[in-house]
């Protein structure tokens, strides 16, 4: 029953969901740590390195998880080819591009990352490693992904944060290190994952590499390059659009004499708290892959996947309502272990970005969602270009919208940008592979959080009466998705 595969990806997406939830609340803590330790400068480091890893990454892995859990199905003998196939082919490419951006990319991209100082090349050198032991990573985490060994997944995810945290705190507080620290434990905690990965499937490396299996993995992997980079610029971007704002400008937006730098500090900030929609939206993909293959060819495939789409969007208007009401009362919970509030109440002042930073990956979940069809009739050619368009648009929204709005310009820009990238995908995806989506149903319930989010608002101060105003506003919404639920479940929707 429709019923009981929707429970079987809801349980598969709370399992991956529970390594990615922690990892980033973890990490979220950390955050504290090294501002105590290190100065901004260095900190400043750190974040280049890591957007460096984020847009390499897409080069390193060249589409190759995608491509796995695409053609690994069937036989034993099939996946096992596949797997040795795919993985060989990582650790050919990780070595080469290594290789060349240790001789060749160093005069470009140390400059970029401000590695021109003294021990620099040493990080870069941790950077690349960090980059050959990650992509040696994807093709057996999709693995698991396939076969369901969904709390193995999880274990190694979160084995993999606890050795990186612990060596953090370890050899920063207790060997006194500088930021190399950062990188050190991100590597060992990479040679742990690696190891324990190919323990857990240690089966599939029997398997005959073939050079047929390769050819057909790169025609569907490749277009997953531009796509992703394209993803890279959608999520970073807008930062390099801020820190160059004149502090004319800013005062002019803001009425404060703030810096650049603060205001992409402010930015980041408050950015994370929308990663309460980010992380729903990422537990549902890594669960939504495999089961949307498993079941491509079933008879009430359309049915299911629009059952699927709507209660997706259910668990969104829950946690955009939520989130987006309570931004405020949110980031003043005080963290007893650091001393403080979950934000500093210096960054609250960018709070206006969040309502609309959860919808836009809200809108993200749509194109994941509606990714399905290209995916399983393999036109993934569409989604470069479909990237390439999003990319665009959030290039061109923030010198638009920066200069006019500041921070509340870049989340426009990248809510136009996946909004966009959605009703595209949902065009394709509908030429395809048709999908009865309960769009109504599902864009009411949108439309209906989001007005109540904006009447809500998101005030300096919270007294009793807006606070009660807030519960007010937070309960009506919740029958407004009861009352959904009921009308799709009668099948009036």
């Amino acid at each position: 029953m429709a019923v009981n595969r929707i429970k079987e990806l809801f349980s598969d997406s709370v399992v991956y969901g529970l390594s990615s939830v922690v990892a980033r609340f973890i990490n979220y803590l950390l955050v504290p740590f090294y501002t105590l330790y290190f100065n901004p400068a260095e900190y400043g480091v750190v974040g280049l390195v890591y957007a460096a890893i984020m847009f390499l990454y897409v080069l390193y892995t060249f589409g190759m998880e995608s491509a796995y859990i695409r053609y690994a199905k069937g036989s034993e003998r099939n996946d096992k080819t596949v797997f040795v196939t795919l993985q060989l082919s990582l650790l050919t490419v990780a070595t080469l591009l290594g290789v060349l951006l240790y001789y060749l990319g160093k005069p470009v991209l140390m400059p970029l990352m401000s590695l021109d100082f003294e021990g620099g090349a040493r990080l870069f050198t941790m950077m690349l490693i960090i980059l050959w032991l990650d992509s040696l990573t994807i093709v057996p985490y999709a693995h698991l992904r396939i076969v369901r060994q969904s709390w193995v997944y999880a274990v190694i995810k979160l084995l993999n944060v606890i050795i990186n945290v612990g060596l953090n705190l370890y050899l920063v507080i207790v060997q006194g290190w500088g930021i190399e620290a950062i990188f050190f434990s991100n590597i060992l905690a990479s040679v742990a994952a690696v190891l324990l990965l190919m323990i857990a499937c240690r089966s599939m490396y029997s398997g005959t590499p073939e050079l047929a299996v390769l050819k057909t993995a790169l025609i569907f992997g490749l277009p997953y390059v531009p796509n992703g980079i394209g993803f890279a610029i959608n999520e970073v971007i807008d930062r390099f659009f801020l820190v160059r704002m004149d502090e004319s400008v800013i005062e002019a937006i803001y009425g404060h004499p703030y810096t650049a730098d603060e205001i992409t500090g402010i930015y980041n900030a408050c950015y994370k708290i929308a990663v309460f929609m980010l992380l729903g939206v990422q537990m549902f993909r890594l669960a939504w892959q495999p089961f949307f293959m498993r079941y491509a060819e079933a008879k009430d495939s359309s049915e299911l996947f629009g059952a699927v789409f709507f209660y997706f969007n259910l668990a969104c208007a829950a946690i955009y309502l939520t989130v987006g009401i309570f931004a405020q009362e949110i980031v003043a919970l005080e963290v007893p272990l650091l001393g403080g509030t979950l934000i500093d109440s210096r960054y609250w002042s960018g709070l206006e970005i969040v309502p609309w930073l959860l919808l836009a990956y809200w809108f993200q979940g749509w194109f994941i969602n509606f990714s399905a069809g290209i995916f399983i009739k393999d036109q993934t050619i569409k989604f470069p270009m479909i990237t390439i368009y999003g990319a665009v648009i959030t290039l061109t929204g923030n010198i638009l919208l920066v200069p006019v709005f500041g921070m509340l310009g870049s989340a426009l820009a990248t809510l136009l940008c996946y909004a966009f990238m959605s009703i595209l995908a949902y065009w394709y995806a509908q030429k395809y592979y048709p999908v009865k989506y309960p769009l109504k149903s599902v864009i009411f319930l949108m439309l209906s959080t989001v007005a109540l989010v904006v009447l809500a608002g998101n005030q300096p101060e919270i007294g009793i009466k807006e606070l009660f105003w807030k519960i007010l506003l937070f309960t009506l919404g919740l029958a407004v998705l009861f009352g959904t639920s009921l009308r799709f479940r009668s099948g009036r929707a």
